[in-house]
């Protein structure tokens, strides 16, 4: 039977991380908090709980999960953020997993929470996620905020049943906010990674990221709110690419 490390990074969650933990917690043999120096009561309902609580300043999102990955004591991870909790369904595959591992990493999808509503389509589900992994065959990639794991080349993957359950955003306000501070990321991340912001991809690119999500990928059968995230999709494409000219242009 292998053992499997639950980790979590957490910056002001207290509304959302006891359900992650109460989720892992049937699953793991420990679970790893990285906490960015919260400042609600995070780390005092973490503690409740029995975690290894970490506080470490927030390095980005890719870097803090690495990191948390070397506070693990086992190899076989499973990884959350504070406003995700596994399925019934999903516990009991991961569970299955101990006495019968057999790839380098696992696939689970990922079921959104937008407004109180589950969304089905808009690019949102299945949203597969590879949080079930061997950190000895993989690590956290990407540019953020769109952090992934990526494992070696070679190493195969499997599928699991079950979703991770994302709280996502409760409010249309918060989404705003969200895509002006996400959008703000990327355009540094993409100007650290010396991608450019031609016209073309300012007007082309926010159309067909609203025409994939909202027709391709059914949005419009999530109704109103699915109508919502179509358009911020376009519309934090386009932050994006303004911010990254932007930046070129102040920087070049």
């Amino acid at each position: 039977m292998i053992k499997l490390s639950g980790v979590v990074i957490t910056y002001n969650e207290e509304h959302k991380i006891e359900r992650c933990l109460q989720s892992l917690q049937p699953v793991v043999d420990e679970i790893i908090v990285v906490d960015s120096f919260s400042t609600d009561n995070t780390k005092s309902i973490c503690l409740r709980h029995n975690v290894i609580f970490v506080e470490q300043q927030f390095l980005g999102y890719i870097e803090q999960k690495n990191f948390a990955l070397t506070r693990a004591t086992y190899d076989y991870i499973v990884s959350l953020d504070g406003d995700e909790a596994l399925s019934n369904e999903l516990q009991q595959s991961i569970l299955a997993l101990k006495s019968a591992w057999k790839y380098s990493g696992y696939f689970c999808n990922r079921f959104n929470n937008f407004c109180g509503q589950w969304i089905k389509y808009s690019d949102w589900y299945p949203n597969k996620k590879l949080r079930v992994f061997d950190r000895r065959k993989g690590q956290w990639k990407g540019i953020n905020p769109h952090d992934h794991v990526t494992l070696d080349p070679g190493e195969k993957t499997g599928q699991l049943k079950g979703d991770i359950l994302h709280w996502t955003y409760q409010s249309y306000s918060e989404f705003n906010k969200k895509t002006e501070y996400f959008s703000t990321i990327a355009a540094k991340a993409y100007y650290d990674n010396g991608k450019t912001a031609p016209l073309i991809k300012i007007w082309l690119n926010p159309l067909w990221a609203f025409i994939k999500a909202y027709f391709f990928r059914r949005g419009f059968l999530d109704g109103l709110n699915g109508f919502v995230i179509s358009v911020q999709t376009a519309h934090i494409t386009f932050l994006k690419y303004t911010k990254l000219r932007e930046l070129r242009s102040k920087n070049d």
